[in-house]
């Protein structure tokens, strides 16, 4: 018995070994090994890698603006997710499948074209800078292109139908009688929808916030795109690092760097948002 289960194991644990074990694995042994100009590393060990990647301001700037866009995408994404959720997850019938339809047809559209859309509606010359020239708003018009502003707006909107997904799921699972419940005992409806309601979709919110953050602190094309190489982010210097410069190693200790900090930040937030569960449900 316990032989057939290994069995019908083995294939998953295998591909999550081949696919994601490995490549990893290969990545943090490279950062160890000594760059070379005709090779991509001298299997010779070295620890200059991250002497380099930890004693570089400029690495710690880039590595700052990378996790602080990360957190600025999750906030923004939560905050315009959560109530297109709540709909989402109370409609019904053909106003379900309308709304579903609009939340999932971006996906549909590669993340470049996405991106370039965005290009045309922040440029200096483009839609928005159009519409508010001609209004009198702003005639000499906004910076909304080539800079962080515009990195977060197509990050957000890019990333917004998982943050919503996530959040309709746990919504979806709780039981309509339950706020009204409350209600019938005196609750107000903000104080039922704070008491019940959030506390309930809390795991679809950690869910949510969880691969947001994961997914943007990631991201390559649309920092390229929208930032115009003026936003530098830590996957775009490990590219540059390794396709410019030729340094392998070098770049391999800037993603593990990344992904250590990541994980920090993902540690701490699985410890508040474990603690806000408890207080919640207490």
């Amino acid at each position: 018995m316990r032989r057939a289960a290994w069995l019908l194991v083995a294939p998953a644990v295998a591909l999550v070994v081949v696919l994601f074990v490995m490549p990893y694995a290969n990545l943090l042994v490279m950062s160890f090994f000594t760059p070379a100009t005709t090779a991509p590393y001298e299997p010779t060990v070295t620890l200059g890698n991250y002497k380099v990647a930890l004693a570089d301001s400029f690495q710690w700037r880039v590595l700052w603006r990378t996790l602080k866009l990360g957190v600025l995408a999750t906030v923004a994404t939560l905050m315009l997710g959560y109530p297109l959720a709540w709909n989402l997850a109370r409609a019904s019938g053909r106003t379900k499948a309308a709304l579903l339809v609009l939340l999932l047809s971006p996906l549909l559209v590669g993340v470049v074209i996405r991106s370039f859309g965005w290009m045309v509606l922040l440029a200096d010359q483009g839609l928005v800078n159009s519409l508010l020239r001609r209004s009198g708003l702003a005639p000499g018009g906004f910076k909304l292109m080539y800079n962080e502003f515009g990195v977060l707006v197509g990050t957000v909107h890019i990333f917004l139908p998982f943050m919503v997904l996530s959040i309709a799921g746990a919504l979806e699972n709780i039981a309509p009688d339950l706020p009204l419940a409350a209600r019938s005992l005196g609750a107000s409806a903000t104080k039922a929808f704070w008491r019940i309601v959030v506390p309930l979709s809390l795991p679809g919110v950690f869910a949510g916030c969880l691969l947001v953050f994961v997914l943007t602190v990631s991201s390559y094309v649309i920092p390229v795109l929208l930032g115009g190489f003026k936003v530098i982010t830590t996957p775009l210097l490990v590219v540059q690092t390794a396709v410019d410069v030729s340094n392998w190693p070098g770049a391999a200790a800037q993603a593990v760097v990344l992904f250590a900090a990541s994980l920090a930040c993902i540690g701490v937030y699985v410890s508040l948002m474990n603690r806000a569960m408890r207080g919640l449900s207490g």
